[in-house]
Formats: C-alpha cells, sequence, structure tokens
C-alpha cells in the first residue's frame, strides 16, 4: 500500500484482519491511555493478501505541550522467524517420531543420571514403559549391580564429553529377563554447545 492509499483510514477496521482487530485495538487504546506495549505480534497483509507477521512496539505520541494526540507504532519484519520457527517445530517433530520408531533401543539421561527419553524399541526390549522409567536414574534402578560401576563410567565419560562406541552391557527386564545390549553412548549438547545429557544407541 502506498502512503496515498492509507493515510486519513482506519487502521484497524480497514487494513487488521477480522480475528486481530480487536487485539490490534486493545493495544492501541492502551498507548492512547499512556501505556506503552512492547513485542506485540500479528499479521499484517500486504495489497495482494500476503501475511506479513509483525513485531509491534507501540508507544504514546506527546505534542510539545505534552498532550497525547495519538500513537507511534514500531514495527519489525518478523515473517521469516516466523517461518523458520515453524519448520524447526516440524523438523523437531520429525525427530520424535523418528526417534519414538527407530527399530533400536534409544535412550537418554540429563546430567543427574536421570532417565529423560525412552523410545519404543527401549520399552518393547524392557518390558518397562516410558511412564515407568522417566525421571529414575538409569543405573541406579536399571541395571544390574555386577555393571552400575562400568556402564556409569561410560554415561559420565560421555557427559565430559568423550564418547563411547560399542559398549556392551547387559540390560534387565521388567520380569528379570536378561538382554545383551551394545551400546554407542553419545554427549548430548543444548543450542549454546553445553552438555545437557547423553543419548545412547543400542543394539
Amino acid at each position: 500500500f502506498g502512503k496515498d492509499e492509507v493515510m486519513g483510514h482506519d487502521l484497524v477496521a480497514e487494513f487488521i484482519s477480522n480475528e486481530f482487530k480487536e487485539s490490534v485495538q486493545a493495544v492501541l487504546n492502551n498507548a492512547l491511555r499512556g501505556e506503552n506495549t512492547a513485542n506485540f505480534e500479528f499479521p499484517l497483509y500486504t495489497k495482494d493478501g500476503r501475511p506479513v507477521e509483525v513485531l509491534l512496539n507501540a508507544t504514546p505520541r506527546i505534542d510539545s505541550s505534552g498532550k497525547l494526540v495519538g500513537v507511534v507504532g514500531v514495527g519489525q519484519d518478523i515473517t521469516e522467524k516466523k517461518q523458520a520457527e515453524v519448520e524447526l517445530t516440524r523438523v523437531a517433530a520429525d525427530l520424535r517420531k523418528l526417534i519414538d520408531t527407530a527399530n533400536a533401543p534409544i535412550f537418554g539421561i540429563d546430567t543427574k543420571g536421570r532417565v529423560n527419553e525412552w523410545n519404543d524399541k527401549a520399552a518393547a526390549i524392557t518390558r518397562r514403559s516410558k511412564d515407568e522409567v522417566m525421571g529414575h536414574d538409569l543405573v541406579a534402578e536399571f541395571i544390574s549391580p555386577d555393571y552400575r560401576d562400568s556402564v556409569k563410567r561410560v554415561l559420565d565419560d560421555a557427559l565430559n564429553g568423550q564418547e563411547t562406541a560399542n559398549f556392551e552391557f547387559p540390560l534387565y527386564t521388567k520380569t528379570g529377563e536378561r538382554v545383551e545390549v551394545l551400546l554407542n553412548a553419545t554427549t548430548r549438547r543444548d543450542a549454546n554447545g553445553n552438555v545437557t545429557g547423553v543419548v545412547g544407541v543400542g543394539q
């Protein structure tokens, strides 16, 4: 829209989509009462109907005599950012599905050794559901006493950035059956590179 096409027109009534009219009007009304609003997200639509995601700061407009005369809105186009967030969510969902349905037992622990990942295959071979193990101490509660020290060393090494491949140890099912597992223990890090736990992929 050119400047001539919008000057003097009602912003909310003519240029804001129906589902956001009320919330945008509330932000503007607050600013007209002297209240600032920061980081309010809403879509603006271009002349050809394309949505543009906007992050808005709305500030009261004061004239030289101190009289409130309107609102100034400073916006930021965050369309690409929002699209990237949607894509990240989709990828995360795909990875979650991949982990859950993988034909290999996959488990994870946090830095305290508590289970925070337990896929369908891990549940199937141990006969312990995800609900039964999440938040529990993996080594103390689910590893046999004679292997606790060695498994703990492998996990502690991974927590210190030293990964282990092809470590053999037995897991015991809920009914006491012994299952031999070949484990790869990998350090898990957050987006900033900080260690948050360990992911174990078994065979």
